[in-house]
């Protein structure tokens, strides 16, 4: 993965002058495009979805947008069965990981973007992290990477039972006490939800402890067992953590929802999430976003490190690709659609950490967990691999399930990383 400077470029570009806009790339041609959007009509992103084509379409009468939304499972499963039968959208909502990006690759249907962003008078490519081998970019995100290891801190709370900002693990230990006689968890997260402690939690132990950021990728590729030490050690880690009691053993019962609730009415010192959960942990008031202090066994050169995953985007598809007036008229789209305010604010409730926008400034009244936002940045050095942006499927389905048989106590570290490994290995 690439150093933290990704995110650090988009914060200071944040920080730049007032976006001006800039003209899309125009198509003359009669143009109808068929995509693949994300969203459905009781949500945010399809409702924004359904006006900005329409506006887009009144901008450009030439261009006519016959889409498809779906949302969640219904959108991927509806990407496998069109691609099964042959039809092959020109545009698409994708991304650059397991989830987002195996079918398009499967099929061959993933367009190198990378030539014309690097004409654009709109984008700046410099934030926009490589996704193939040769540096290849197959789709324009919403904005830049996405950190998924956050460690959020109720400053006010903690300093109330005489604590401050953590260095290390013992420090965490040390807060076990006083918070369980005022009836609080040290850290809180929704352990119900196996993705979360793949996501956001062990993607960010198995770097510290093995001191390489690409370990997960190279553990799919062979090069790493999960059966190898990091690995085990790490799973063991989120054991010692619940007999320490920085992690209740009763965190494998919390959804998502209970889990930003209890944070953000103060029953909790620090919550696990992502950078997306800005919003609803801005409600516990004087909040930090901060990456986990220095873990037992921790590497040296991985102090500090967050995970960060690319960020999912609109693509032209290989299909679409092939007549240069659908392409032209989708690259006008994809810059119409990533410069609508709908999308460029998607920053204030932490769907997205900055725009990938070239002169982008945030509004001066950005939210203070925003800013928090940029602090975290600033002090992430290094963005690790996410480990489902690699690991798919059932081991990946194992995975998450076992770390919340270790959490609960009915399973150890070494039988869960022996059941991946088998697994990927089929």
């Amino acid at each position: 993965m690439k150093k933290a400077l990704v995110i650090l470029l988009a914060l200071v570009v944040l920080a730049a002058t007032a976006y001006a806009g800039t003209q899309p790339t125009k198509s003359s041609a009669k143009v109808t495009l068929n995509v693949m959007g994300y969203g459905d009509n009781s949500n945010a992103e399809g409702v924004n979805w359904v006006r900005i084509v329409d506006a887009f379409q009144k901008a450009n009468p030439n261009i006519t947008i016959n889409y498809e939304m779906l949302y969640d499972e219904a959108y991927h499963q509806k990407v496998t069965a069109r691609i099964a039968s042959g039809d092959i959208p020109d545009l698409a909502y994708m991304g650059a990981d397991a989830r987002w990006a195996k079918n398009w690759a499967d099929a061959k249907q993933q367009y190198d973007h990378k030539p014309v962003l690097l004409k654009s008078k709109q984008f700046d490519i410099s934030l926009i992290p490589p996704m193939g081998p040769k540096g290849e970019i197959w789709e324009v995100p919403l904005g830049t990477s996405n950190i998924c290891t956050v460690l959020y801190m109720n400053i006010d709370l903690v300093k109330s039972l005489g604590f401050g900002e953590p260095k290390t693990y013992a420090d965490l230990v040390a807060m076990a006490p006083k918070a369980k006689e005022a009836g609080l968890d040290v850290v809180s997260i929704d352990g119900a939800d196996g993705w979360a402690w793949g996501s956001c939690l062990m993607s960010g132990i198995i770097a510290r402890l093995s001191g390489d950021a690409n370990w997960v990728s190279k553990a799919v590729a062979g090069t790493n067992k999960f059966t190898d030490k990091p690995f085990v050690d790490g799973l063991a880690l989120i054991g010692q953590m619940v007999k320490d009691g920085v992690i209740s053993d009763k965190a494998v019962l919390v959804d998502y929802g209970g889990n930003t609730a209890a944070f953000g009415n103060g029953k909790a010192l620090f919550m696990v999430q992502g950078q997306w959960a800005a919003g609803d942990a801005a409600k516990a008031g004087n909040v930090a976003m901060i990456a986990w202090p220095q873990l037992p066994g921790e590497k040296a050169n991985m102090a500090g490190s967050v995970a960060a995953a690319i960020q999912v985007g609109y693509g032209v598809t290989a299909m679409g690709a092939k007549d240069p007036n659908k392409l032209a008229a989708a690259l006008a789209f994809i810059e119409f659609y990533n410069s609508e305010p709908e999308v460029t604010q998607r920053l204030r409730d932490g769907a997205i950490v900055g725009p990938i926008l070239k002169n982008y400034v945030a509004p001066a009244d950005l939210p203070a967990i925003i800013k928090a936002k940029i602090a975290l940045a600033q002090k992430a050095k290094i963005s690790t691999e996410v480990i489902d942006a690699f690991l798919s499927g059932a081991p990946n389905d194992a995975l998450n399930a076992g770390m919340q048989k270790i959490a609960s106590g009915s399973a150890t570290a070494a039988d869960v990383a022996a059941e991946v490994e088998k697994l990927l290995r089929k």
